[in-house]
């Protein structure tokens, strides 16, 4: 019996959505579609307007251009399964489907703070370097900024699925998410998972964690130049410039550290708690980063205003 168990475990997993509660699945059905298509409207308007206004060609709007990218591939990692258990009802998981969505998962997670590191170093040269802004920040350098950050998610990412394919599974198959997540799935084996949970850590310090200290002190060396400029409208301009790109970090690293917590602390906590947290570090950026870009940056919303303005007039 043990053997088969450890069989089907090696071969399945079964993804969870709402837990202990199987039969209101569908009614999150529509609410999560509703999500996933706001996420690909918004981020989709927001390349669209970037690629068809010249104006838009700026360092700045390339950098959220490979936000937008990264967001609208975050979502779709999770879509699949997603959709599966919440519109067909249909929880299982090919235990190779699985760490391939979780090699995406947080592969993009990575990317995305990348993009965000990357976003607080133009904010930086746009500020202390206005006059040169455009000439060190080249397509070439942006490209290669780019690849760096892909380079680096894949690189760090990589090693997890072999990691938790070497594990023996030979009791639940049931995972606590409609998703696969590495932590999650490491919970199940039936040997020591010291390494596992090693790795993770050493991934979330010296990416997230450090990502987070150079967007931080991105901001300390920004803050001190804007202090240093004699005029407050162009010192509160300079600071607007910024809005849009710290409320993207917010959205980001504050459903980050809650689930963090959680799931380091909240053992005691109901499986929904854990459910709610990291449907929100995964679906919450994608949806509202469009919104924060669309509302704060005064070009993108004038020429999405316009878009709609002159169908309007169409019609």
């Amino acid at each position: 019996m043990n053997s088969n168990a450890s069989f089907f475990n090696h071969h399945s997993f079964i993804l969870t959505g709402i837990p202990g509660m199987p039969d209101k699945n569908p009614w999150m059905s529509f609410p999560l579609g509703f999500l996933y298509a706001l996420t690909l409207l918004g981020n989709g308007t927001i390349l669209a307007v970037i690629k068809v206004d010249q104006s838009l060609h700026e360092p700045m709007y390339y950098f959220l251009s490979i936000l937008a990218l990264t967001d609208v591939s975050l979502s779709m990692s999770t879509l699949p399964s997603t959709l599966s258990i919440f519109w067909f009802n249909a929880p299982e998981i090919p235990f190779d489907a699985c760490i391939t969505q979780m090699f995406f998962i947080h592969g993009f997670g990575v990317v995305e703070s990348g993009v965000l590191v990357s976003m607080a170093f133009d904010r930086f040269v746009a500020i202390r370097n206005p006059l040169h802004y455009a000439s060190i920040l080249t397509h070439s350098i942006i490209g290669k900024i780019g690849i760096a950050v892909l380079t680096r998610a894949v690189c760090v990412v990589f090693p997890v699925p072999f990691l938790i394919k070497r594990l023996p599974f030979c009791s639940s198959n049931v995972l606590s998410h409609p998703y696969c997540l590495h932590q999650d799935a490491m919970r199940l084996a039936c040997a020591s998972t010291r390494i596992n949970s090693l790795y993770g850590l050493i991934i979330v310090i010296f990416t997230l964690g450090l990502d987070a200290l150079i967007i931080l002190f991105s901001y300390i060396l920004i803050l001190k130049t804007v202090l240093g400029i004699a005029s407050k409208a162009e010192r509160l301009k300079a600071l607007n410039t910024c809005l849009s790109h710290i409320c993207a970090v917010l959205l980001f690293y504050i459903p980050l550290i809650g689930v963090t917590i959680i799931h380091r602390f909240g053992k005691h906590l109901s499986p929904v708690v854990h459910m709610l947290m990291a449907n929100i570090y995964l679906l919450l950026p994608p949806v509202l980063n469009p919104v924060v870009y669309s509302v704060k940056t005064k070009q993108i919303r004038r020429r999405i205003i316009h878009v709609f303005q002159r169908r309007k007039n169409r019609t």
